[in-house]
Order: C-alpha cells, then sequence, then structure tokens
C-alpha cells in the first residue's frame, strides 16, 4: 500500500504540500506510557515518517488501563518495541527507532537532539524532564512537553500553555522551583497540562533517585486513559499544527 494511499483522507484536509512536509520531519519522542504511547500513535496516523520513541521500561499489568502497547499478550515486553512493531503496521513507510534506554544528564549527549526537528518530552521523572527540557530548548528543535496527568479525570479540563504559565499542576509547580535555582530552559515551551484537582485523591508523586541515578517514584498516583491519551494527542497536534502551519 502506497503512503499516498494511506493518507489520502489527511491530505484531503490539509494539502499535499503539508504531507510532503509532514513526512521529512524528524521527531524524537521521550516516555511512551500513558501519554507517550497515544502522542506515537497520533504523529504515525498523521503522516510522521521519522520517529525515535525512547523509553527503558517493559510492560507492567497495572500499565493496562490506559498505555498503548499494554494487553495481556505484551507483559515484560519492552514497550519500544510493541509500539514499534504496531505503528509500522499502521505505516510500513515510516522509519522508527527504538531505544529502550533511559534520559538522563548522563546519556543526553547521545540523542543528539540537534539531530531532530521537535522534541517531545512525556517522561515522568523530575530531574530527568528537568534536564531534558533545558537540553532541547538548546537544540535547536522545537520542543512540546507533558505535564502532569495523573490525578485527573476530567478531559475538559486539559488546557496548552507556555512552561511558565501552568497553573494548577504540581510537576510544572517543582520544575519551576527547580529551574529557578539552576538553568532554565532558553525559549518558550508549550505545554500540556490539566487544571482539575480532585478532592481527597492524594497527592501527585514525589520522586526518589539512587545513588545510581536511577528513578523511583515513592507513590502511585490514580490515571485514567479518557486523560492521559486525550494529553498524548494534544502533543501530537501540537507537532502536526506547527509543521503545516
Amino acid at each position: 500500500m502506497e503512503y499516498n494511499e494511506l493518507f489520502a483522507r489527511t491530505e484531503l484536509l490539509i494539502g499535499r504540500e503539508a504531507m510532503q512536509s509532514l513526512a521529512s520531519k524528524r521527531v524524537i519522542l521521550f516516555g511512551v506510557g500513558g501519554v507517550g504511547s497515544w502522542c506515537a500513535e497520533g504523529l504515525i496516523r498523521s503522516g510522521i515518517r521519522h520517529l525515535t520513541m525512547v523509553d527503558p521500561d517493559r510492560v507492567a499489568v497495572a500499565n493496562s488501563n490506559r498505555q498503548l502497547p499494554a494487553t495481556t499478550q505484551t507483559i515484560g515486553e519492552l514497550k519500544v518495541e510493541v509500539l514499534k512493531k504496531r505503528l509500522l503496521e499502521i505505516n510500513p513507510h515510516a522509519t522508527i527507532y527504538a531505544i529502550p534506554e533511559i534520559y538522563s544528564a548522563e546519556s543526553s549527549a547521545s540523542f543528539r537532539l540537534e539531530e531532530y526537528d521537535y522534541v517531545i518530552d512525556a517522561i515522568d521523572s523530575l530531574s530527568h524532564k528537568a534536564h531534558l527540557l533545558v537540553a532541547a530548548s538548546e537544540s535547536g528543535a522545537t520542543l512540546f512537553s507533558s505535564m502532569g496527568a495523573a490525578l485527573k479525570m476530567d478531559p475538559q479540563q486539559i488546557r496548552v500553555a507556555e512552561f511558565w504559565k501552568v497553573r494548577g499542576c504540581k510537576l510544572a509547580s517543582a520544575l519551576r522551583e527547580r529551574m529557578r535555582k539552576g538553568i532554565k530552559p532558553q525559549k518558550p515551551i508549550l505545554c500540556v497540562y490539566s487544571e482539575e484537582r480532585l478532592a481527597n485523591k492524594g497527592e501527585e508523586a514525589l520522586e526518589n533517585v539512587d545513588e545510581k541515578g536511577s528513578f523511583h517514584k515513592v507513590q502511585t498516583n490514580g490515571t485514567m486513559v479518557q486523560v492521559t491519551a486525550v494529553f498524548g494527542f494534544t502533543l501530537s497536534g501540537l507537532v502536526i499544527q506547527d509543521i503545516i502551519k
């Protein structure tokens, strides 16, 4: 099946020139969990042909309520590999790289962010996320980021705003506090977030980084797919709209 045939309905909406632009851009996505996995799907189904996905995690049973790669048949498999197989079945013309590694200050140079047109942040770790936002802002790529999607139930309260203007999100507040004490991003960053605050539903997870640099959550929060998926599709939509504008 030809590329143009697969995306005929998209081309009717945005035109051939825009489709060619989508096919030419290089995108790297960090995190393919409850938010990032849906973002990857949105990108490939929209006509992106060059996608790199970075995530060290394997599918767990607890992922089943919200993560695209999670089924009863994929437990224990690498999320990026499960997604790569699925996405190539959607668009076999795409070039997709699956990197089962963690992004950190120590590993950041290996990802060569300057070689990409778009960087998408959908990772959980506060420290790794903060480093990625700064590094990506210095790379020359356009950056979009997801703030906290846990402890949310209402997709109608999902918003997009510049990083320093995000309100009602503890993750964003923690990131800003960290950055005020250190290095800040060099340019504006559009973020997907939710203004919703559920009463008596716990607090957003803190983090603990061990002496080897591994990230561990010290609290597990409730999540629902109608929120995480909309976060992910909104991220992919921001990329697509920026390319074809």
